[in-house]
């Protein structure tokens, strides 16, 4: 075993493509990220295998703020100090769909519920395709590709240099911010393959490098694009930032773990 990093900051998303936001813990789970990604806006104008609507389409969406309405229920799956200590460890069950209930606050400071019929109006205002939307709800994680992925700090600011910009790691919408302990931009690249825990139990296969879409040209506090950053992803590094992972084994994660190289040098 080698411990390469440590946990920067944790992040989920319970809206796709809307802000997401920091916790110092979270419980990682085989769908993903407690909480992560939970709602989604399908829309008539988006592809049948990604029928979603997104910031590459509506870039205000990036600012809208979304919290559970039943803050306590979200932070950790409700019997999981039971299902814990059942050897040898009882997958837990989430909150029930009343408890993942959330509350939008748009740009201007206006709050929905987010199965408000308004809240798609503002969603679809500006839309050229005039599309229709729907809200869905899962219990796993609606991510693109994977249910987990890791971004390290020090890529951000390697590509900070590469595009003489500021570059926010927000940017890249990632799960776990890892300070590798190399400094190196893209350390993250080298555990493709290798399987990694982190904290006390929770076990990643770390699968493949991330591709990158316009998502990450927008800044993460006012949804302007900066071409310049995805040009260089494409440019320097094969179009892929970050990497995904896959969960093997289910657990609490925390701010300053340790991430643990299992397999592997």
């Amino acid at each position: 075993m080698q411990i390469v990093g440590r946990v920067e900051s944790l992040w989920r998303y319970p809206v796709k493509s809307m802000r997401g936001e920091q916790l110092s813990e979270a419980f990682v789970g085989f769908p993903g990220i407690y909480g992560d990604r939970l709602y989604a806006f399908c829309s008539t104008g988006a592809i049948a295998g990604f029928p979603f609507l997104t910031s590459r389409e509506q870039q205000q969406m990036l600012l809208y703020q979304p919290r559970f309405r039943s803050a306590e229920c979200m932070r950790l799956p409700p019997n999981l100090r039971d299902a814990e200590a059942l050897a040898p460890g009882a997958t837990p069950l989430y909150a029930a769909q009343p408890e993942t209930v959330v509350d939008v606050t748009a740009p201007d400071g206006k709050t929905y519920s987010i199965d408000d019929p308004i809240l798609i109006e503002r969603l679809t205002a500006g839309l050229g395709d005039h599309p229709t939307l729907r809200l869905i709800r899962s219990d796993r994680s609606l991510t693109d590709c994977r249910p987990v992925s890791l971004f390290g700090i020090h890529t951000a600011r390697q590509l900070a240099q590469e595009t003489g910009a500021v570059v926010d790691q927000r940017r890249f919408r990632a799960n776990l911010y890892v300070d590798f302990f190399s400094g190196k931009g893209f350390a993250e690249d080298e555990l493709t393959g290798k399987t990694v825990q982190i904290g006390r139990k929770a076990t990643l296969a770390v699968l493949e490098r991330d591709p990158r879409c316009k998502m990450i040209t927008l800044d993460p506090d006012s949804a302007q694009p900066n071409p310049d950053v995805i040009r260089c992803v494409a440019r320097n590094h094969e179009g892929k930032a970050g990497v995904y992972a896959a969960v093997l084994v289910e657990g609490v994660v925390a701010a300053g773990d340790e991430v643990v190289l299992l397999d592997g040098h």
